[in-house]
């Protein structure tokens, strides 16, 4: 029998009150007054409805303030806070839509202001077979005078190795570093072993060059082949990935059954999974936990019972000033926001705030402001919230 499952000590909030029910029909807007916004007994931050999408799975501000959402099912939405409307942005990729597939991240190049290139990432189908895998490319945005805009000139510059069958763990998250390098959190496929197999990208994390080539510095670009594109491996379903001030990567990682994690990425290390984890597998098959194979890299942080993460931003606003550094992960099964508090290299969970439905994404906006969205399947399902200090 595996040693029992360390669990996390977490500092729990006293028991919050239901976030009351806000209608979608009459969503005000982001800079509504405060009269607008729902201070919840017990919580640290007045909560507003901005704005309702179908299936939103990821966001990201525009340098005007503007934001993009990418809705799962295969759009691209426009929401201009002023307006209160969101406009369409046509030229987005063909998605395989269905189970943990379709439509995932945006964000924007560094040099966005001067050059207008997003990247996206999302599922695709594999050439007439049953298989499937992510893929990430760069377009160029274009805007029009009517609220919306297209993707141009759009290339596809990374694919999961090999596509296979399955319609879960694609990640597909993406970040920027200061030096302009482009991360990608490649997740499993939920076939366990080709997170050790270097001949695979599936269960790594990737760091490429802008334009999809691979950078030389790389720890194991001397392989070649998608060897060369790993940063790190023995990753399950990595759908969180985020840098601090200091320039460190963080990823949280939705682990099999009682073991969620947030690591600390470090230069080619391998983070045992499925060789070890704090979980176990959902059949009922013990994994050997972390501590009993110390040539893999533990996590900073498990979740026993687990919280399912989704959604990873670390807060450098001014709006909640004592919550400057600290790291925001959405919590799905659990329907709540964690805060996460960072000492040098090591995290604890702070506190954990119940939302009251599944939380995808995660945003600071240019205010200052938290951003949410809602996991909402139906149309218009997923609200947009705005968080903001408590009176």
């Amino acid at each position: 029998m595996s040693q029992p499952k360390r669990r996390v000590l977490a500092v729990l909030l006293p028991a919050l009150l239901a976030m009351a029910a806000c209608s979608n029909a009459a969503a005000p807007q982001a800079d509504a007054p405060a009269a607008g916004a729902k201070a919840e007994s017990g919580l640290p931050f007045a909560v507003t409805p901005v704005h309702a999408f179908a299936e939103p799975w990821a966001m990201t501000f525009l340098p005007d303030g503007r934001l993009l959402v990418t809705e799962k099912r295969g759009h691209l939405q426009l929401y201009d806070f002023k307006t209160g409307k969101a406009g369409e942005i046509t030229g987005v990729p063909k998605v395989a839509y269905g189970g943990q597939g379709g439509f995932g991240d945006v964000i924007l190049h560094p040099d966005f202001a001067k050059n207008q290139v997003v990247y996206v990432s999302y599922a695709e189908a594999g050439d007439g077979d049953d298989t499937r895998g992510g893929a990430v490319a760069r377009a160029t945005l274009a805007l029009d005078a009517a609220g919306g805009g297209a993707l141009q000139d759009l290339k596809v510059i990374w694919r999961q190795v090999p596509k296979v069958s399955g319609q879960g763990h694609y990640g597909h998250r993406l970040a920027f570093d200061s030096a302009g390098k482009l991360w990608i959190s490649s997740s499993e496929r939920q076939k366990f072993d080709p997170a050790q197999d270097m001949a695979s990208n599936l269960g790594k994390i990737v760091r490429l060059n802008d334009d999809g080539s691979v950078p030389a510095d790389n720890p194991f670009a001397s392989q070649g082949g998608v060897a060369a594109q790993v940063w790190s491996l023995g990753h399950r379903n990595v759908l969180g990935i985020a840098f601090d001030a200091q320039g460190r990567l963080w990823a949280q990682e939705m682990g099999p059954k009682g073991g969620d994690e947030l690591n600390l990425i470090e230069r080619g290390a391998n983070y045992g999974y499925p060789i070890v984890s704090n979980g176990d597998h959902y059949d009922g098959r013990e994994i050997p936990d972390h501590d009993t194979r110390p040539e893999f890299a533990a996590p900073k942080i498990t979740w026993n019972p687990v919280i399912s993460p989704a959604g990873l931003m670390i807060y450098s606003g001014s709006q909640f000033p004592d919550w400057k550094g600290d790291a925001f992960i959405g919590g799905l099964s659990s329907e709540s926001l964690v805060r996460i508090e960072f000492d040098g290299t090591n995290a604890k969970e702070a506190a954990r705030y119940d939302m009251g439905q599944r939380i995808r994404e995660i945003e600071q906006g240019p205010d200052g402001a938290l951003y949410l969205l809602e996991d909402g399947e139906g149309r218009d399902a997923g609200r947009l919230l705005k968080l903001t200090p408590a009176a």
